[in-house]
């Protein structure tokens, strides 16, 4: 006799693609191991509830201001380091007249 218990029961005739089937139920158990590995990595696991929200609250408003500044000062300096290396490997300087005509 055959195990059915081990069956799927979402069979292919219901849903026509089986490898795009999203199931959040461990989707949800995914994230929960994932926010148990970051308990334990940075050994915030053994704070009270009141620690831990001071913790991270810090934490996240620390990684929120890092992307907050790559955003607004990356582009600035990259823009410049091309415009420096391009006058080192070769370009030509603008002339300041060519400018005012």
């Amino acid at each position: 006799m055959r195990n059915t218990a081990s069956v799927s029961q979402h069979s292919t005739s219901t849903f026509p693609y089986p490898t795009c089937r999203m199931n959040f139920k461990n989707l949800r158990e995914y994230l929960a191991w994932l926010y148990y590995q970051y308990l334990l990595i940075t050994g915030i696991y053994v704070l009270e509830p009141w620690e831990k929200s001071i913790f991270n609250s810090i934490l996240f408003s620390a990684i929120a201001m890092v992307i907050y500044t790559s955003y607004v000062f990356v582009p600035i300096h990259v823009r410049l380091a091309l415009e420096f290396f391009s006058g080192i490997i070769g370009g030509q300087p603008e002339s300041t007249m060519a400018l005012m005509n």
